[in-house]
């Protein structure tokens, strides 16, 4: 019979190598910095320039996988949910797309 550290350590295994560990964590920090947070004072609004700063952030956290790292900066930071577009942020970037791979 197997003894709950060895339970422990294949559960643990397991929910790693399905990807889910991270997402719990990052889940469980997300939820306990909204439960800290005072709603008796406002964040404040997001300037247009940290709004296009953060999505930069974001897209870069999703493109690298990171997308647990990427759904706790979208709940501290007031970003939407709805990526912004991205013809939007090249638009506000004064930037270019190369058409070959979509990079900025």
């Amino acid at each position: 019979m197997a003894t709950v550290a060895e339970l422990k350590a294949v559960l643990k295994d397991t929910l790693e190598k399905k990807g889910v560990l991270g997402h719990l964590k990052a889940r469980i920090r997300a939820e306990v910095f909204n439960a800290l947070d005072d709603d008796r004072e406002p964040r404040p609004s997001l300037s247009h320039e940290n709004l296009l700063i953060n999505e930069l952030i974001r897209e870069s956290l999703e493109f690298n996988k990171y997308k647990y790292t990427a759904s706790v900066l979208i709940a501290e930071s007031g970003q939407p949910v709805v990526p912004l577009d991205r013809q939007f942020l090249i638009h506000e970037l004064n930037a270019f797309e190369e058409s070959k791979d979509n990079t900025i």
